[in-house]
């Protein structure tokens, strides 16, 4: 968590002073002049606090603020004046959602409180945010490893998804990269409206009719309506329900949406999924790269790429079997692992959990479960 500041003022000799007055007491940036400040906002941030000037040329305090608004939401806005109009605080207030407003001359202990305060309120907003979206992330993980114990097929693959997605997010700088990985550990939540043996045919690429494939395709609109239930999840309810969609607008839902007029999230979910289903079948990480890269007007060029240097950037991994009693949280498995009556007890590419690891010890506890079991571990 970043806790510096920004003063933005048309004077030189002004910031200068603010140096020289808050030296060791705050890690501080100036910069000369509005258009100076956005760009420190956008190259350089985003800030704690930003502290700007009511006149400067060009473009007043309260617009420049607006804009820092429209740049970094999170930032604490404060504003430095000698214009003490009601007119002109009405509208730092109203426009700029303005956390303090200043009067100049504004003596150095008075400028240094104001500072503090704007970093203890920026630290307070920052760490409502974080917890709030680690208590949804941790939630929603409590859920899918339920639900994997039920449906392992499934969430299994949105496991894989999850993983990959992670690093596609990254690399493509999506915001709110937590939306992104929540809605890939939910994408298959509507599968458990669908029959296990019709999710098996699909996700083992047999023939399937065209009366299952059809319920199988309205999964992500069941998964959506179950997510959006939920408070504050309407960008992931959105991932979730485009997930199928490509890039060129076809596929559901029918809606006319297209290209960068799709979320994001599920841009880049498209390509986790059918990138994850390939490598299912059978094809190595190589090969379903380049059948994406063959299917014109599916995805979106920029995230394909992005999975290309996922792709070369991967560590090798090689098979290696091991006793249940050694396996250990963050392995993955590199089978489907069947228990009694041929029941499917963890899939292949599930990256063990504890509760996965629970289950899979009580059941070799009982003599319903092979000894060993294969999993990827990194080439030595």
């Amino acid at each position: 968590m970043t806790e510096a500041i920004l003063c933005v003022d048309d004077d030189a000799n002004v910031l200068a002073a603010y140096r020289r007055q808050l030296r060791g007491r705050f890690q501080l940036d100036t910069a000369v002049g509005p258009q100076e400040g956005l760009a420190a906002v956008s190259e350089r941030g985003p800030y704690a606090v930003v502290l700007a000037d009511m006149r400067m040329p060009g473009m007043n305090g309260v617009e420049f603020l607006c804009r820092v608004r429209e740049l970094a939401p999170a930032s604490v806005r404060m504003m430095l004046t000698g214009d003490t109009g009601q007119q002109t605080a009405a509208a730092a207030v109203n426009e700029g959602n303005i956390f303090r407003f200043l009067t100049k001359p504004c003596p150095a202990d008075v400028l240094a409180r104001a500072l503090a305060a704007g970093l203890e309120q920026y630290r307070l907003v920052t760490a409502e945010k974080e917890l709030l979206e680690e208590t949804l992330r941790g939630s929603v993980k409590v859920l899918t490893e339920v639900l994997a114990l039920v449906n392992p097929l499934a969430f299994g693959r949105a496991s894989r998804a999850q993983r990959l997605v992670r690093r596609l997010g990254a690399l493509r700088g999506v915001a709110d990269a937590w939306q992104l990985e929540v809605a890939a550990m939910l994408s298959q939540v509507g599968c458990v409206a669908v029959p296990e043996a019709v999710l098996t045919r699909v996700f083992r690429g047999a023939n399937v009719p065209p009366r299952e494939l059809a319920m199988f395709e309205a999964h992500p609109a069941v998964g959506e309506g179950l997510v959006r239930r939920i408070p504050r999840l309407d960008g992931v309810a959105d991932i979730i329900a485009y997930q199928d969609k490509r890039f060129d607008g076809q596929g559901p839902p029918a809606d006319g949406r297209a290209g960068a007029d799709l979320p994001v999230g599920a841009r880049v979910l498209k390509v986790a999924l059918d990138f994850d289903h390939l490598v299912s079948l059978g094809h190595t990480p190589e090969e379903a790269l380049g059948h994406l890269r063959h299917r014109a007007g599916w995805y979106d060029p920029a995230v394909v790429d992005a999975l290309q240097r996922v792709v070369k950037e991967e560590i090798p991994r090689v098979p290696k079997s091991l006793t249940v009693r050694d396996l250990r949280c963050g392995m993955v498995i590199d089978q489907d692992v069947l228990g009694a009556n041929d029941i499917l007890l963890v899939a292949k590419g599930h990256e063990i959990t504890e509760p996965s690891l629970h289950r899979l010890q009580n059941y070799a506890n009982s003599g319903w479960l092979r000894e060993s079991i294969r999993v990827l571990v990194p080439v030595a």
